[in-house]
């Protein structure tokens, strides 16, 4: 998994804005954050992490804190929407961005916006998630699809009563509310809202929003623009639809969920959605379904490559794979890589795989190279010519606790060929490396 980048600052009029950069693709993604962050604390999140990964697939990734936030310097008042504006370009100009896609998430979708409508030549392309147009007005608005019911409730039943309740965790009850019940995550949020700012400023923040009001430029944006918003959002889904149809040519990709924070919830299908409307791409999703897995390694292999010699070696491998290959075809597996001095295969019926586990073990010491092999059956994810998932891992952990000519299979696999003629020698309960629980192995009679 990637790992954390170097944090930079950039000066704005003497204040330090934190940032990191991510990746080296042609296109260049600014995030612009909501109302809480910190670009050093975000990776100890390891949903925060594969979002990242996900993103730098396809673009060079800028993240930042607005000042008075996280790693950013400290002010003693909270930005307006201009100065947190500012802090996005200062940070495109430390980078070197000249014309970047922006994606801004709750609160930063605003700055995203303003950014997009004053330096059109400078946005490329739009993106706000969890979007909502702002709280001033909410009890006049004229506009009959300006949903200010909606916003007052956001406003009143739940903003108001959190300014008091700093560093207490109440934050999960918008960006996760399936976690609100979690002592843990709880306790995570509570620890996280202290380290990203001071009570002092976490009021003034929540002062500020009662301010914030996009309506004014949302027709000016001429940036091609997607908003994407979980429908059940404890932010209100009729404000990135009142923006929608405000931003001219604005595309709105309603998703399924309740989290605030994009990497929540079924983050895959919000990047996805990002990396098609950026890039034109949607990226292929991996065909999952259940089978069984077959590793098969030589024994005491370095020590046969010594004695033998490079050539001879090379040889006898070569050798080893056209039989696996062959005695996989055979019994209607599919063999998915070879690794060296052992192979992983695939197949469907977990009895043909037991069968074809035997005769690889019979076919291989005929030729003079002993093998031995682990089986494990469950969910695999297949994309290409390739597959993982934890069977895969404990598959190859079995295999690697097999002895020379046996074959060591999971309680899974035993259970699945039961009333067949095929029998098994208990091995006893083994502890695997790197996965949880403990596992009964059966040796292949």
């Amino acid at each position: 998994m990637i790992d954390p980048p170097v944090t930079h600052y950039a000066d704005c009029a003497g204040i330090s804005i934190a940032y990191q950069v991510l990746g080296e693709r042609d296109l260049d993604l600014v995030v612009v954050p909501g109302g809480l962050s910190h670009v050093d604390i975000a990776w100890q999140d390891r949903r925060y992490r594969r979002m990242m990964e996900r993103l730098t697939s396809f673009a060079r990734v800028t993240v930042f804190d607005k000042r008075g936030m996280g790693a950013s310097d400290p002010v003693s008042q909270a930005p307006t929407l201009q100065e947190r504006m500012e802090d996005l370009r200062t940070v495109m100009d430390a980078v070197g961005i000249e014309r970047a896609a922006l994606f801004g998430f709750s609160e930063g979708c605003s700055s995203a916006a303003l950014f997009a409508a004053t330096f059109p030549q400078r946005a490329r392309a739009l993106v706000l998630f969890g979007a909502f147009p702002g709280f001033k007005g909410i009890t006049d608005h004229p506009e009959s699809d300006f949903p200010a019911d909606a916003m007052r409730t956001l406003w009143q039943k739940t903003m108001v009563p959190w300014k008091t309740r700093m560093g207490q965790g109440v934050m999960i009850e918008l960006l996760a509310p399936d976690l609100a019940g979690n002592e843990a995550a709880v306790a995570a949020m509570a620890a996280f809202e202290r380290s990203v700012t001071t009570p002092v400023m976490w009021r003034a923040m929540f002062d500020s929003l009662r301010e914030l009001d996009v309506r004014p430029i949302l027709g000016k944006i001429s940036t091609p623009t997607l908003l994407v918003h979980r429908r059940s959002d404890r932010v209100p889904i009729e404000g990135a639809r009142y923006m929608a149809s405000r931003i001219p040519g604005a595309r709105l990709v309603e998703l399924e969920g309740n989290a605030h924070v994009p990497w929540l919830g079924d983050m895959d299908t919000l990047v996805d959605e990002v990396q098609e409307f950026l890039t034109g791409l949607r990226p292929s999703r991996p065909e999952r379904r259940l089978a069984t897995v077959l590793f098969t390694d030589i024994v005491g292999s370095t020590q046969r490559a010594a004695e033998l010699g490079d050539r001879v070696w090379r040889t006898l491998l070569e050798d080893h794979n056209h039989t696996i290959r062959e005695v996989v075809k055979r019994f209607g597996g599919h063999l998915v890589r070879t690794t060296g001095d052992g192979t992983l295969s695939l197949f469907d019926n977990p009895a043909r795989a037991l069968e074809c586990a035997r005769e690889a073990v019979r076919s291989t010491a005929e030729a003079g190279v002993q093998i031995r092999a682990g089986m494990h059956a469950g969910q695999c994810d297949l994309m290409g010519d390739d597959v993982s998932g934890i069977a895969v891992h404990v598959g190859a952990r079995i295999a690697a606790l097999a002895e020379a000519g046996e074959v060591l299979v999971s309680s899974t696999v035993k259970e699945l060929v039961t009333g067949s003629e095929i029998a098994f020698v208990d091995r006893g309960v083994h502890k695997l490396k790197g996965v949880p629980a403990e596992w009964r192995l059966y040796r292949l009679a």
